[in-house]
């Protein structure tokens, strides 16, 4: 079935934000062609054309771009970074019945094989067969245009384009709260790390009446802002040279006042932010880990042992986005003020450079394609 006329009428080229081995970083053309999308001749069974409006550039972007890998996902030719978007449907294959033409929509950037074990137990997230857009060698949303199962799309329920971009870091701190089974109701949380996903964490955290509250970091600047969106968290800078038990002692004395953490939620995956928060966490606490780290970290395994300090890990989000609609659109939380920059679509470059420059004071930078 060929597209809506009104969902074509002003198509632009398609081009994609680029990176490769070579740590370049550039616009290009990108598929689908704006001809293809006109006569939907590249739609798949299953599959909308998405214009992407606003993609959130993430840290793993930028790593991709400077390091050329995570982990064992290498960047080996030229690849489409950006995985937290939000765009409106513009064509649909004659298959689909959930979408149409002109829904509003947040993309979950993943399709899964459906037939492994973690799909059919319900945790897609461990799927091996996944297609995970950004993760090499799968392209990733920052394109005008982008076609993607219509069931990994989910309705915006007025939420604004920014909001829609915003479900994907939310989603990966929905996703720690749920597994960690906490915070609940007056407990005492450390939050390690006030990057993006810190800051989400906190929200959520705040919003589910942890307290106190409390947020470390490197960066004077970042704990500043962490105390602007949330008033009521103590903020720790964290002193560099000290030993992790130095620095997961201060922050119970100094920070907490003497209250050991029941929940330590690890957004950086540094071996010393790990460390200090299993020194910090209280004897029968937890130390979540979010944040993504080295293949290999020294542990102080006889203090989470002789603790019983439990220590979870994470990988990305299953079954979340429902869930973070919900959160934003009943004002749960209020990510707003997390998105520092904007930049159109033709200025990507600009906004990598902003995202990856520590002195621009950037936390979430917006790349926005709205014509």
């Amino acid at each position: 079935m060929s597209p809506s006329a009104n969902g074509t009428a002003k198509l632009k080229p398609n081009v994609g934000v680029y990176t490769n081995p070579k740590h370049e970083l550039w616009l290009a053309e990108a598929s689908p062609s704006a001809e293809s999308v006109r006569s939907g001749a590249d739609l798949k069974e299953g599959e909308v054309t998405i214009a992407i409006r606003s993609t959130g550039i993430c840290g793993s972007d930028v790593h991709f771009w400077h390091a050329g890998c995570i982990g064992p996902m290498v960047v080996t030719g030229d690849h489409i970074l950006g995985h937290e978007s939000a765009g409106e449907v513009v064509a649909a294959h004659p298959s689909v019945t959930t979408l149409s033409v002109g829904d509003r929509v947040a993309v979950e950037p993943n399709v899964v094989c459906h037939a492994c074990e973690p799909c059919l137990s319900g945790r897609y997230n461990g799927c091996p067969n996944v297609a995970f857009l950004s993760t090499p060698p799968v392209h990733g949303l920052l394109r005008r245009y982008v076609n993607h199962p219509a069931a990994w799309c989910h309705r915006l329920d007025g939420l604004t384009w920014e909001q829609g971009a915003l479900l994907e870091p939310l989603s990966v701190a929905l996703a720690a709260l749920q597994r960690a089974a906490g915070p609940r109701l007056g407990d005492p949380v450390l939050i390690c790390g006030a990057g993006p996903i810190g800051l989400v964490t906190l929200l959520c955290c705040a919003a589910a009446g942890a307290a106190p509250l409390v947020i470390t970091d490197l960066d004077a600047g970042r704990l500043a802002f962490a105390k602007s969106v949330c008033p009521r968290v103590v903020t720790h800078s964290v002193q560099p040279g000290l030993s992790a038990e130095q620095e997961g002692r201060r922050i119970v004395e100094e920070a907490f006042g003497g209250t050991e953490p029941a929940l330590a939620m690890e957004c950086t995956g540094a071996e010393s932010s790990v460390a200090a928060a299993v020194w910090a966490a209280r004897f029968g606490g937890k130390v979540f880990v979010i944040g993504v780290g080295r293949d290999e970290i020294k542990f102080p395994f006889m203090r989470a042992s002789v603790r019983e300090v439990d220590v979870q890990l994470q990988y990305r989000y299953c079954n979340t986005w429902p869930r973070a609609i919900r959160v934003l659109r009943d004002g749960v939380v209020d990510l707003a003020p997390l998105v520092t920059h904007r930049f159109p679509l033709e200025d990507a470059v600009k906004a990598f450079e902003t995202a990856a420059d520590p002195k621009s004071g950037a936390i979430k930078v917006m790349i926005q394609s709205l014509d």
